[in-house]
């Protein structure tokens, strides 16, 4: 009987390492992680991580579990997407009217090039997409953001935004209903700037128990400095003022740790945090992984800190 219960035990603990070993969730380097959920089955959507000149497609990966993945090679690339050239990056999706979309940034536009935001649909999650518009959807430079790292949120009175930016300033505007353009905001202007304290890059808009939570990443993506922050408001408009750092490098486990998405899972109720980070043994700018982690919050609703779990090297 003792010989039974220690082979139990020893199992349990076996179980639970293992799955604190399944970081990095991916093989291969990718970053800037969209995670959500379609039915009964989890999805992650990101980036290639590459050089920019290579970073010309996306792959997707979907699960039962959050533990065994399946990839989904090339679900839209620079040939759907005439206007792209380069540095396809940091997906934002969802689920509307039996169609799924894919709203993604190219070309690390600058001022006066073509590039920016751009959407594309499709029948099923894994694609393939085809390009909506046929140009950007966000082209220009707007209250000093970079048209990069879209994040796509809907509300609860059914309104779609968009909240985006890069080089430090971020925005929000409100997406017409199939998507084509934008339409002013309450008040009238087209542009918000909603840029909280130290904010970078990497927005992201989810709502638990009626309040609106605002996070975003701060440091520099090519660092170990990375990291995620966060804010709580009211309304999707702020005021968003910086509560706290929520995720960031741990000297034993991995270095630059950022731009994520937040998987609710109603059955249980529990919030996951999807991101990337960068093995101690790898030093490349683009050599990251996407990992998974349980975020969990406090009696008064903040977010604790995330405690990084998995392997600390990698070998691709």
């Amino acid at each position: 009987m003792f010989k039974n219960a220690l082979t139990i035990t020893i199992g349990v603990l076996i179980t639970g390492n293992l799955y604190a070993q399944q970081n990095p969730v991916l093989p291969g380097y990718y970053a800037d992680p969209e995670g959500i959920k379609y039915g009964n089955t989890y999805w992650i959507f990101p980036t290639y991580s590459a050089k920019y000149n290579e970073q010309v497609f996306m792959d997707a990966f979907s699960s039962e579990d959050l533990k065994t993945w399946t990839k989904h090679p090339r679900i839209i690339d620079t040939s759907a997407v005439k206007w792209a050239k380069r540095a396809m990056w940091a997906p934002a999706v969802l689920q509307k009217d039996k169609k799924y979309y894919v709203f993604f940034g190219a070309n690390d536009v600058h001022q006066g090039e073509v590039g920016g935001i751009g959407v594309a649909v499709a029948n099923k999650p894994q694609g393939p997409y085809k390009d909506l518009l046929g140009k950007p959807l966000i082209q220009d430079i707007i209250n000093g953001a970079q048209p990069i790292d879209q994040f796509v949120f809907k509300d609860k009175d059914g309104s779609y935004y968009m909240y985006y930016g890069g080089w430090g300033h971020c925005n929000i505007v409100k997406l017409k209903k199939d998507f084509t353009g934008i339409e002013p905001l309450p008040g009238g202007t087209l542009y918000k700037e909603i840029t909280p304290d130290k904010y970078v890059e990497g927005p992201y808009m989810f709502i638990r128990n009626g309040k609106y939570y605002f996070m975003w990443s701060e440091g520099g993506w090519t660092g170990p400095d990375y990291k995620v922050a966060y804010a709580i408001a009211d309304s999707p408009f702020g005021p968003f003022k910086r509560l706290n750092t929520i995720l960031e490098q741990d000297p034993s486990i991995a270095t630059g740790a950022g731009h994520h998405s937040v998987i609710h899972s109603a059955k249980d109720d529990k919030y996951y945090i999807v991101y990337h980070r960068r093995p101690l043994n790898k030093k490349s700018a683009h050599e990251r992984v996407v990992c998974i982690d349980e975020m969990k919050f406090d009696s008064e609703g903040h977010i604790l800190p995330v405690k990084m779990t998995g392997r600390a090297t990698v070998d691709f």
